[in-house]
């Protein structure tokens, strides 16, 4: 195998990879909007420090990933790489029209559908237990003001 063959063989290289065009992109779009200080944050503050985060560390996976090569092992999931983009556009419409707690659930029935191992009790439980404490820590702990039901 070639060396460049084993590199887009690599999980760690391919992980780091996908952090740092991530993380440019991300500075790429943040680029116009104020930086503030850290005592008064301006709207570009988080995402170019959490992108400075993600560079930094694929930047680390790719050193990692070309010191310690580890192939990647299966196939692809074709079921995955389609249901979890529609299920976060499912979870974008459904704040709009439906509110904070049905777009959650929905989202992670959509997200558990992804997976040839979803089981329907263990599935429900883990949408109670996240949109609680989605709930708790969104809504009321950082005060974001989605409705929790449209029209409540």
């Amino acid at each position: 195998m070639t060396p460049a063959n084993e590199l887009m063989n690599n999980k760690r290289f391919l992980s780091g990879l996908m952090f740092l065009v991530i993380g440019a992109v991300s500075i790429y779009i943040a680029q116009d909007y104020p930086m503030g200080s850290a005592l008064r944050m301006g709207p570009g503050y988080f995402p170019n420090v959490l992108a400075g985060i993600m560079i930094l560390f694929g930047i680390y996976e790719l050193v990692l990933g070309a010191m310690k090569p580890d192939p990647v092992k299966g196939n692809w999931s074709i079921r995955a790489l389609v249901i979890l983009p529609l299920a976060a556009v499912i979870f974008g419409v459904l704040m709009e029209y439906a509110g904070f707690i049905p777009a959650l659930i929905a989202l992670v029935f959509a997200s558990a559908a992804a997976s040839h191992e979803f089981k329907f009790l263990e599935v429900l439980i883990s949408a109670i237990v996240l949109t609680i404490s989605s709930v708790g820590l969104f809504i009321y702990g950082l005060g974001l003001p989605y409705p929790l039901i449209h029209g409540m």
